[in-house]
């Protein structure tokens, strides 16, 4: 049975700081708007697990794209949005996806190609199934691998982003916190891709 897009964001919305925060977001006029990540999946995965809908959740992420790719606009972004959500005592990260590749090989030591979207960024993420953005100004889901992972609790491997270490890291990170979550062999992934 395939996970309705409503459903998704129905259990997300059930976070009041996810409601809050896609609420207040369109005030800062930011291009390609997305609130994506842990946020929105791990909601879902702490339904399923009957949990509070914010437990485990360590930050809000929010990415934009913006072709102006200097760390001063950026840091604006930043700054500006610390007033519109100081209040909710959480951690939300802005990060303009234009300029990711400016600082990616030197925090984690690997080139990081340039992004062309918000999208972009989320299509990179490790796991396929946590691939999932909300557009807060249209309230439509970008989710590129569906929902059906997520629903199913599956952990498999991104194939836009074949890092299988720091796949099965992140993978083992998500099943240590909701351990009936199923991380999928990456070796069978990878031939199942290959047989296409």
């Amino acid at each position: 049975m395939r996970m309705p897009v409503d459903s998704l964001l129905r259990i997300a919305m059930t976070n009041p700081l996810n409601a809050e925060i896609t609420a207040r977001l369109p005030s800062l006029g930011l291009d390609q708007c997305m609130l994506t990540a842990g946020c929105l999946f791990q909601a879902v995965w702490n339904h399923q697990s009957n949990l509070p809908p914010e437990w485990g959740v360590k930050d809000y992420d929010v990415f934009y794209f913006d072709e102006d790719v200097s760390w001063e606009a950026e840091n604006e972004v930043i700054n500006r949005a610390r007033s519109v959500f100081q209040d909710l005592g959480v951690d939300i990260e802005f990060k303009n996806q234009a300029r990711v590749h400016l600082w990616y090989g030197q925090r984690f030591g690997r080139p990081y190609p340039p992004l062309q979207s918000a999208k972009d960024g989320i299509d990179r993420y490790l796991v396929a199934g946590t691939c999932i953005g909300l557009d807060v100004c249209t309230r439509e889901v970008y989710a590129p691998y569906g929902l059906d992972d997520l629903q199913q609790g599956l952990l498999r491997i991104n194939p836009a982003n074949p890092e299988p270490d720091l796949f099965i890291q992140k993978a083992r990170s998500y099943q240590a916190r909701w351990p009936w979550l199923t991380i999928l062999d990456y070796e069978s992934h990878a031939d199942a891709c290959t047989d296409r």
